[in-house]
């Protein structure tokens, strides 16, 4: 299977889908942190190539509703951002999935199909993580991690907020996938 892994930088889903045995490439405005198959461009560049398969991840810098106070402010590129999820949940690929974290996608496009956790697939941490899905089934939880005592994740301060510190680094950080989900994209996916 040909799977294009959009707007991704890490590699982790890409790599996830080659170990599976597909022919996986990621493509993004930035180089690949991990050498492997990468274009580096434009995702519209790829587009109208022949694909079975594509992940995308837009960014959600004008997306997440983590940055609503700033709404007000970026109207015109939230409507940029809106126009670019669309174009690539209509691209002629028959099987698409949209990953993005709780954000207008919701309301100004459609409710996503599903959302997951990352203490889903084996990993502390807590962030929904929102899915939009074209013929693909909802991905199957692969290692439910109970709750810790503490009530909170590894990932969480008290009151529940990211304690990832202020960094340059914060948002590449924070968007990368979980090993975790990324396996399990591939393993159910995949098939």
């Amino acid at each position: 299977m040909r799977v294009l892994v959009a707007c991704e930088f890490s590699g982790v889903v890409r790599d996830a889908f080659i170990r599976a045995g597909h022919d996986a490439m990621s493509c993004d405005l930035l180089p690949t942190d991990a050498p492997g198959p990468h274009y580096h461009g434009d995702v519209r560049d790829l587009l109208g190539t022949e694909w079975d398969m594509m992940i995308a991840h837009p960014p959600c810098t004008h997306l997440a509703v983590s940055g609503a106070r700033w709404f007000k402010d970026k109207q015109q590129k939230q409507a940029e951002a809106l126009d670019f999820v669309r174009l690539l949940l209509a691209a002629p690929i028959p099987h698409i999935a949209l990953e993005n974290p709780v954000s207008i996608i919701s309301s100004r496009i459609r409710k996503p199909d599903q959302i997951i956790q990352p203490w889903q697939f084996g990993h502390p941490e807590s962030k929904s993580t929102c899915l939009w899905l074209k013929n693909l089934p909802a991905l199957e939880p692969t290692s439910i991690l109970p709750l810790p005592a503490s009530d909170r994740w590894e990932n969480q301060t008290r009151s529940g907020q990211n304690k990832l510190s202020p960094s340059p680094d914060r948002w590449k950080i924070r968007s990368a996938t979980y090993q975790g989900i990324a396996d399990a994209m591939a393993e159910q996916w995949g098939k």
